[in-house]
C-alpha cells in the first residue's frame, strides 16, 4: 500500500501540517523534529503528493483541467499546448473529463472541495457554466478554452469563428464558385452561429444570397456530413461548393460526394474548419480554416498562471486568429509544393 502523509506523521509523532512544513523546507520546524520526519520518510519510502507539499503554503502547484472528453479530434493539440506551459513552470496537470455526465461533474466537484488544484482550465462541458461561475466567484481562478460563443463571466481564450467563416466564403467565391452550401455544427453552439454568420456576411458582401435550402445542420461528426450531402444531392438545389463547420464533417461530405460520383474539386469544392491532422490525409487533401489549437492551449495556460501569480484578469476574451490553409479540395491546379499553403487573413 502507498504510504500516506498521515502514516508519516503518526510514525514521527507530529501533525500532518508539520510533515508538510518539513517537505516545504520551512524554517519554523526545529531541527530535531525535521530530522525525525525525514528519517521516517526515508524509512517508509514515502513519496509526497503535490497536495502534501503544498499543504503548509496553501497551494498545490497543480492546474486542473476539465474537458468534455478525449475523443474530440483537436483535444490532443490543446492539451499539448497546456502541458508545455504548465510543466515548464513546474506545475502538475490534473485532467478530468465529463464523459459520464453528472457522475463526472460530481467527482470533479469533490476535487474542487479538496482543493486538489490552484486554478482551472476548462474546455466547456455541457451545463457546467453556472456551476463554474459560482466556483470562480468564490475565488477559484478559471480560464475557458473555446467558450462556444457563450462569453462566460470569467476569462476565456478562443478563436475568431465569424472571421473564419467569412474567409471560407471568400475563398470559395475567389475560386469561381457561385452556389455555396454549408453543413453547420449543432445550432445551440455559439461557434456554429458565428461561423454561419461570417460565411453569410462574405456572401452578402459579394452581392449574393445564401440559399437557406443549402444550409443543413450537422453535429460535427463525419456521419452527419455524409448524411447532409446525400440529402442535398438527392433532394436539394444545385451547389458547387460546401463549407463544413469542422474537418470531420468535411470528411463525411467528401465521402458522400464520392458515393454520388461527384468529383472534388472539379464538380464541388469543399472546405472545412480546424485543420486537424486528418485534413491533410483526406482524398483529396482538405482546404480548411486553421484554428491554432496548441497556441490556444498555451495562451490559456499562461493566462491562468499569470492570475495565480497575482495578475489581474483581462476584461475581454483573448482571441487567437484563424488562417486559411489551401489544399486540393478547393483548387484543381494546386501543386504538391503548394498544398498546405497557409494564407494569413486579417479580420475585416
Amino acid at each position: 500500500m502507498r504510504v500516506t502523509i498521515a502514516e508519516v506523521a503518526r510514525r514521527a509523532r507530529v501533525s500532518k501540517t508539520t510533515v508538510s512544513r518539513v517537505l516545504n523546507n520551512k524554517a519554523d520546524v526545529d531541527a530535531a523534529t525535521a530530522i525525525r520526519v525525514r528519517e521516517v520518510i526515508a524509512a517508509t519510502g514515502y513519496i509526497p503528493s503535490a497536495g502534501a507539499v503544498g499543504l503548509a503554503r496553501g497551494v498545490t502547484r497543480t492546474v486542473g483541467m476539465l474537458v468534455p472528453g478525449l475523443t474530440w479530434p483537436w483535444m490532443g493539440e490543446v492539451l499539448q499546448g497546456v502541458a508545455d506551459v504548465v510543466e515548464a513552470k513546474g506545475y502538475g496537470l490534473l485532467l478530468s473529463t465529463a464523459n459520464r455526465g453528472a457522475d463526472s461533474l460530481d467527482e470533479f466537484s469533490r476535487q474542487v472541495s479538496a482543493k486538489a488544484f490552484d486554478g482551472l482550465l476548462l474546455v466547456e462541458p455541457p451545463d457546467a457554466v453556472r456551476h463554474l461561475r459560482v466556483l470562480h466567484d468564490s475565488g477559484l481562478p478559471v480560464v475557458v478554452i473555446d467558450d462556444r460563443g457563450r462569453r462566460p463571466a470569467f476569462p476565456s481564450v478562443g478563436t475568431n469563428n465569424r472571421h473564419g467563416g467569412a474567409v471560407a466564403a471568400r475563398h470559395l467565391l475567389e475560386t469561381g464558385r457561385t452556389r455555396l452550401a454549408t453543413v453547420t455544427g449543432p445550432r445551440d453552439f455559439g461557434c456554429t452561429a458565428d461561423r454561419l454568420n461570417g460565411f453569410n456576411d462574405a456572401i452578402r458582401e459579394a452581392g449574393r444570397v445564401l440559399d437557406p435550402n443549402l444550409i443543413i445542420e450537422g453535429d460535427f461528426t463525419s456521419e452527419s456530413g455524409e448524411a447532409a450531402i446525400l440529402q442535398l444531392l438527392a433532394t436539394g438545389p444545385e451547389f458547387d461548393a460546401v463549407f463544413a463547420h469542422n474537418d470531420l464533417t468535411a470528411a463525411g461530405v467528401l465521402a458522400g460526394l464520392r458515393k454520388f460520383g461527384r468529383a472534388v474539386p472539379e464538380d464541388v469544392a469543399v472546405i472545412g474548419f480546424d485543420d486537424i491532422p486528418l485534413a491533410s490525409h483526406t482524398q483529396p487533401a482538405l482546404t480548411t480554416i486553421r484554428q491554432p489549437l496548441r497556441q490556444m492551449g498555451e495562451t490559456a495556460a499562461r493566462q491562468l498562471l499569470a492570475q495565480l501569480g497575482g495578475a489581474p484578469q483581462p476584461d475581454e476574451p483573448l482571441i487567437v486568429p484563424t488562417s486559411l490553409v489551401i489544399r486540393e479540395s478547393t483548387q484543381e491546379t494546386v501543386s504538391a509544393a503548394e498544398s498546405g499553403t497557409l494564407r494569413e487573413e486579417s479580420p475585416r
